[in-house]
């Protein structure tokens, strides 16, 4: 079954990151990245631009710049992998969380989704 594994952390973390802290981080993240891969467990992963770069679509014709809502923590990113059960997306969660500590890491099940392509 996939699984999501959503990438929190706090608002304003990313600033006070020298690169060399964040390139240790990447690093890090890189070696679990490796085992998911050799695995067959690792779907797509995602990092994404700070949440300042945001907009939100609210109602049919409103669109504000910014995250969807006020937060002390901002969704970094995500994984997406392949799992037997919640108990190993739990696991591979710890292991991201060890790898990129300070933030919260939520696992959340996959439900597939095909719109219907068939035309009337």
């Amino acid at each position: 079954m996939l699984y999501t594994i959503l990438c929190y952390k706090p608002a304003g973390d990313a600033k006070t990151l020298t690169q060399e802290a964040d390139d240790a981080v990447m690093e890090a993240l890189g070696r679990v990245q490796k085992r998911l891969i050799d695995a067959g467990k690792l779907g797509p992963v995602a990092r994404l631009q700070p949440a300042k770069t945001a907009r939100t679509v609210r109602k049919p014709s409103l669109v504000v710049d910014g995250p969807f809502a006020e937060t002390k923590e901002h969704l970094l990113g995500f994984y997406i992998v392949d799992c037997a059960n919640l108990e190993e997306a739990t696991e591979i969660a710890g292991e991201l969380s060890r790898a990129n500590p300070g933030g919260a890491h939520e696992v959340r099940p996959v439900l597939s989704f095909h719109p219907d392509t068939r035309a009337s």
